[in-house]
């Protein structure tokens, strides 16, 4: 419910509250004073009271049907007056604003003002004479001679002031209690669900503005409020995602300085002194010539390979690069990759086997494009590290119960043990000899943030002179 309909309801409620509470106070002070006071007394003061009115209303009504005339007839006249007396009533009856007959003596100021007060009543039955408040009941005629002729009944109506005092004053000081308690329920409420949040948003607000986004915000108050805090709490989640972002892209520039062009160094010179070899005469054979050209654009592609994984890697970790996942059977997806690259082992004079210890057909949900730069990543390091002759790497599947895991196994030169930890961070290298080998130092850290974008695990189990064993597991379907 929106702010504004709950802050009225709940002030409509009070109203209502209220009346009832004034009510059922009036019932229980009623039945309280009667009990106290003298309940048979009251009863027979309401007794006699609807008993007068309905005495009253019946003379009027008999005398209703009856000629003007009749009513002046001694017999009738007597009967008038023992009747209303037995009320402790009156009756005047008046021809043309003149009294032909009153069972009490009335002067004619108070018998003219007794006629106007009852024509002005409007829907009541009640009027006031001289301090007194009356009962009255009225039959009009329409005579021949085109006079009017009125019967006017008048009863005294006894009421217990200080009784209705009372009553009235008990009934008001509820309603005005319980009113103002409610309206205090409200205001609190009020302030809980509306002020209160909107005060601790304003602050985070402030915090926000200054530049804090660690602060939480939570979801408080009532409907627009809590909708208000939601909102703003997105709002600084995407602020602080922001900010990290432009913190990765910072980092990621200044790896790009700081760390490759060290990297990038060598083959630029190596290409710069190639090609100057070339213009100072140092090559002076068409043979030599093409040996310089074809060194530099070795050189130059190497560089070209080396910026294309830096981009790779920055996209990766900023989780820019999106995955085209598909059901994959894992045995026939690395027999495909170990015939892509047996090839460059063979002219290698090194070998590269596949070994199955798959019970049955094991299914993998990968992005098959990805997962083959893994294993190119991991095979390129692997051949980079063996001696060439007698290297041997194995990839090897299992499965257990839910997972699939793919061991790269080489009889390599193996990794000191406490480089293991960290053959995965971005432009390490274990062997400081190799500092200057080929490559962007990002292999390992781009299979290991392609294969955790997969929800898998990639580490590695090294022995020095033993070979090296890097692991992937990978959820099963």
């Amino acid at each position: 419910m929106q702010v504004t309909k709950r802050f009225f309801a709940m002030n409509a409620l009070a109203m209502l509250g209220s009346f009832a509470f004034a009510l059922l106070s009036a019932v229980i002070f009623v039945a309280v004073y009667m009990r106290v006071i003298g309940p048979e007394a009251n009863l027979n003061d309401m007794q006699r009271l609807f008993e007068t009115r309905a005495g009253i209303g019946e003379i009027k009504n008999e005398a209703a049907s009856m000629d003007f005339d009749q009513l002046l007839e001694e017999r009738y006249l007597e009967q008038l007056t023992d009747r209303v007396e037995m009320f402790g009533a009156s009756a005047i009856i008046v021809r043309n604003r003149t009294v032909l007959y009153a069972t009490e003596p009335m002067s004619a100021v108070d018998a003219e003002r007794s006629l106007l007060l009852s024509e002005h009543a409007g829907g009541l039955d009640t009027l006031e004479l001289a301090g007194t408040t009356y009962m009255f009941a009225k039959a009009e005629y329409k005579l021949a001679s085109g006079e009017e002729g009125v019967l006017l009944l008048l009863a005294p109506m006894k009421l217990k002031s200080n009784f209705y005092l009372l009553l009235g004053v008990v009934t008001l000081g509820v309603f005005f209690l319980t009113f103002l308690l409610l309206n205090l329920w409200v205001s609190y409420r009020f302030s809980r669900g509306v002020i209160e949040p909107v005060s601790r948003l304003r602050d985070a607000a402030v915090k926000i503005s200054e530049g804090d986004l660690d602060g939480g915000i939570a979801e408080e108050g009532e409907g627009e409020v809590r909708e208000l805090c939601r909102t703003l709490e997105l709002m600084r989640i995407k602020l602080k995602e922001s900010i990290y972002i432009q913190h990765k892209y910072d980092e990621n520039r200044s790896f790009l300085v700081s760390s490759i062009s060290h990297d990038l160094k060598t083959p630029v010179t190596s290409i710069r002194g190639y090609i100057e070899g070339i213009l100072d005469g140092v090559a002076h054979t068409p043979d030599k010539v093409k040996d310089y050209l074809e060194t530099a654009r070795s050189k130059a592609l190497q560089v070209n390979a080396m910026i294309d994984d830096l981009l790779l890697y920055s996209r990766l970790d900023l989780n820019q690069l999106p995955y085209h996942m598909e059901r994959t059977d894992l045995e026939r997806y690395f027999a495909d990759c170990v015939e892509d690259h047996r090839y460059e082992y063979e002219q290698a004079n090194m070998q590269l086997t596949l070994r199955s210890e798959l019970d049955g057909q094991v299914i993998v949900f990968i992005d098959r494009e990805r997962m083959k730069r893994v294993v190119q990543n991991v095979l390129d390091n692997a051949k980079k590290y063996m001696k060439k002759g007698d290297g041997v790497v194995t990839i090897v599947l299992r499965a257990t119960s839910s997972s699939a895991v793919v061991e790269i196994r080489d009889n390599g030169l193996g990794i000191p043990e406490d480089d293991v930890p960290h053959i995965f961070e971005r432009f390490y290298r274990a062997d400081p000899s190799r500092r200057s080998a080929e490559g962007s130092g990002l292999g390992l850290a781009i299979a290991k943030q392609i294969v955790e974008g997969h929800e898998g695990k990639i580490w590695a189990r090294s022995n020095v002179g033993e070979g090296t064993r890097i692991m992937i597991s990978l959820r099963m379907l």
